[in-house]
């Protein structure tokens, strides 16, 4: 069978995106695919290379080279960027894929949601969106609400739901259990739930889980966090950026603690980035799984089925 129809498959709905983005006066962007830094997460592994007797590694994300052009005073700005995560395989995830990464100066929740609304209907046909709190979703699908609940309490929703939390959490600190419970009713319960008949914002997280997004001006146990679902299916996620070094700073040295626990490698920091960090504008980042996209456009099972390229036969 002819490899054609998957490439303009792929080329459509890339082209779609650019149309909307460019329209609205973002630039296309290219940024570094050997990285001298990156921003450290619990549970992505990146791979590493040696540049002559440096180490270096393979974006997990074009983030931290994207946020060093906003501190220069790029102005909105996207990419389609090739990303690498070691140990992820599966219907949705493999260990190099396409990632598609905006940053917006100025935008808010409110006017991502209405982009994020047009470029699901350019490239899917949707109409609307769905805007649910994480409280919401998670009184609603879980019966528990994750602002005010206690491991305990997400233990014994869990067995409710006949979702199996490991023993060994209990060797963690509180704070850590708490987010591995969070994580796993989010995953197993609350998120195939989401997304059907429309697309689903899950917005205003935990600030525990807040990532690398600003905690609410009016509530700071609430954070400016959001994922998109379709269909059960994660698709973005993206928040209000945190634009304080020295937060965003504290936050990674706590990222590297809970990586040690977990008897995982400490990452370096990302410097050059902390250097400007400070020199961001206030405004929103996405990213969106490309691979993820083309599938649903596509009433596919898996992102394999419309990439010829893949972990297995690169």
């Amino acid at each position: 069978m002819s490899v054609r129809p998957l490439l303009q498959r792929q080329a459509r709905v890339r082209s779609l995106i650019r149309h909307r983005l460019e329209s609205r006066g973002f630039l296309e962007v290219d940024t570094p695919i050997v990285a001298s830094e990156l921003l450290p997460e619990v549970s992505i592994d990146p791979y590493t290379v040696m540049h002559g007797n440096e180490k270096k590694f393979l974006p997990t994300s074009p983030e931290p080279h994207m946020k060093r052009l906003l501190a220069e005073d790029s102005g909105s700005i996207f990419q389609f960027a090739h990303c690498f995560r070691r140990d992820e395989r599966g219907p949705y995830h493999d260990t190099e894929f396409t990632m598609l990464e905006w940053y917006e100066p100025g935008a808010d929740l409110t006017s991502t949601a209405e982009l994020i609304t047009l470029l699901l209907h350019d490239s899917l046909h949707t109409n609307g969106l769905q805007r649910l709190s994480c409280r919401e979703a998670f009184i609603q699908h879980a019966g528990i609400d994750p602002m005010t609940a206690s491991v305990g309490a997400f233990v014994q929703a869990s067995h409710f739901h006949d979702v199996g939390i490991p023993d060994s959490i209990s060797s963690l600190p509180e704070e850590q259990q708490w987010s591995l419970a969070f994580e796993l009713l989010l995953s197993e319960i609350v998120s195939p739930q989401l997304g059907t008949p429309q697309p689903t914002m899950l917005e205003f997280w935990p600030a525990s889980e807040s990532a690398f997004a600003q905690l609410d001006s009016t509530d700071k146990q609430v954070s400016l966090r959001f994922e998109v679902f379709v269909a059960g299916i994660e698709l973005m996620n993206g928040w209000q950026e945190e634009t304080c070094s020295s937060t965003i700073q504290n936050r990674l040295e706590k990222t590297n603690i809970i990586r040690t626990s977990f008897e995982k490698q400490k990452l370096p920091l990302p410097n050059r980035l902390l250097a400007v960090h400070d020199n961001m504008p206030e405004g929103v980042g996405v990213a969106l799984g490309f691979d993820r996209l083309v599938m649903l456009a596509s009433g596919a099972d898996s992102i394999d089925a419309v990439r010829y390229f893949n972990s297995d036969n690169s």
